[in-house]
């Protein structure tokens, strides 16, 4: 792994996390880090998630080899402003959004002449701020590298190891294609969550005291996702919306159709959809990308 000067903007649960990593996982690279809030560089420096956390951005990315953005998609653009000036011409710049033709089509405009190769590195939690970070979130998660046409090899493998030494498994793919592959693995189950947390505080004949103190496992479920960091989702869905549309009809569809199979009495039609989901669920476990204890081992976490 050749980087050996590594800043990392924004110092939330993605940037805490890479910072921690480093320091565990690459003993000898320098980290910088800067976050706009002052209050997250406290607490920062405090968590030591980065060797130097720095109070302007442009010294953070000064003498760096890789850079990675770990803000808010919408605030990449500024993110990137804030650092054209001070950046090494030699130096590559990733992030770890989930949304990647947006991103790429941002920074290429914000940073010509740039080595840009974006990142998405598929883990995280409900939890956000600098005290969410852990060294080990990465551990035997995907990260999706999506190096646009052109892009250097060598760069490219550079970026690919140094996320595999964070223990992340690593797949390259188009930007246009994981975009759409994460509409359907990630962003609409979000949007699921988030709607029907919504449906049912909004509930007239059930009160909002009883969806909470009779929330069962699904439920519970749903909350877990749906307190995820609001900026970063709404951020996600405006600049992922053709894929998101697109997976989204594809989903009301098919629960057009379990309506339907439900109003008709259709039990076998239930059994045999439900049957495929349960071995999709199952084969998401035996690939180790969840656990199969009580709360999927979520609380061996930290």
């Amino acid at each position: 792994m050749t980087f050996k000067r590594i800043a990392i903007i924004g110092l939330g649960l993605i940037g805490g996390s890479i910072g921690l990593a480093v320091r565990d996982d690459l003993p000898g690279t320098v980290t910088t880090g800067y976050d706009t809030d002052p209050k997250v560089r406290t607490r920062a420096r405090e968590r030591q998630l980065a060797d130097v956390i720095c109070d302007d951005p442009g010294d953070a990315v000064r003498g760096a080899d890789l850079v990675i953005l770990c803000v808010p998609i919408g605030a990449m653009r500024a993110a990137a402003a804030a650092i054209v000036a001070d950046l090494s011409p030699d130096c590559v710049i990733t992030d770890v959004g989930s949304s990647k033709r947006s991103i790429t089509d941002v920074l290429t405009d914000a940073l010509p002449g740039f080595e840009i190769i974006p990142a998405h590195p598929v883990a995280g939690t409900e939890n956000s701020g600098p005290d969410a970070g852990f060294s080990t979130l990465f551990h035997q998660r995907w990260c999706i590298v999506t190096p646009p046409e052109g892009a250097a090899q060598a760069k490219v493998m550079q970026l690919v190891d140094f996320w595999e030494s964070l223990g992340a498994m690593v797949e390259t793919m188009d930007a246009d294609h994981h975009d759409r592959v994460l509409a359907v693995t990630s962003h609409i189950p979000h949007l699921i969550a988030y709607t029907i947390v919504g449906t049912a505080s909004d509930l007239e004949q059930v009160t909002r005291s009883e969806v909470i103190k009779y929330s069962a496992g699904g439920f519970r479920d749903f909350t877990r996702i749906a307190a995820s960091d609001p900026t970063m989702w709404r951020d996600v869905f405006l600049n992922n919306k053709d894929a998101v549309l697109d997976m989204l009809d594809t989903f009301l569809t098919d629960l057009a159709l379990m309506r339907e199979a439900i109003k008709a009495g259709d039990g076998q039609m239930m059994h045999d959809t439900f049957s495929r989901t349960r071995a999709i669920r199952r084969s998401i476990v035996a690939l180790g990308q969840d656990d199969p204890r009580p709360d999927f081992g979520r609380s061996d976490h930290k």
